[in-house]
């Protein structure tokens, strides 16, 4: 079932719910007036009116994306559907992987806990402050 677009104008924060960008309009309002959303490299307001074509930078989490909005709709469908709303330019699809590469590799040199020391782990550690006393 392919989106159900429409033809009125549609308001940024109810798009972006339902190309979703974000789990409610509520969390959309948010990013928008904490700066996490560009307009045509503007900072809008949540009510401000999409127009097809229009270029937006989300920014969630780690991840930054730069969309072109290829088709309005203000009904939530599924994440197929709701791919076919805009087009992630091609830049923004390179810096996204580098970036990931990067938080990666940032990442290998850090030590993996799984949780709790065993108990064999845990006489390890003890016998080895014992006999370092001065290193507690």
């Amino acid at each position: 079932m392919a989106p159900a677009t429409t033809d009125k104008p549609v308001r940024l924060d109810k798009w972006l719910w339902a190309a979703r960008f974000f789990k409610t309009r509520a969390l959309a309002k948010v990013a928008i007036e904490n700066g996490r959303v560009f307009y045509d490299g503007v900072k809008p307001k949540p009510s401000r009116n999409l127009e097809a074509g229009a270029e937006l930078t989300i920014t969630q989490g780690f991840e930054q994306k730069t969309v072109i909005v290829s088709e309005l709709s203000d009904q939530r469908r599924g994440a197929k559907d709701a791919a076919l709303l805009y087009c992630e330019t091609e830049q923004s699809i390179q810096q996204r992987e580098q970036r990931a590469i990067d938080r990666k590799q940032i990442n290998a040199g850090l030590p993996i806990f799984d949780g709790r020391p065993t108990k064999k782990q845990r006489r390890q550690i003890h016998k080895f402050k014992e006999s370092n006393p001065g290193d507690n």
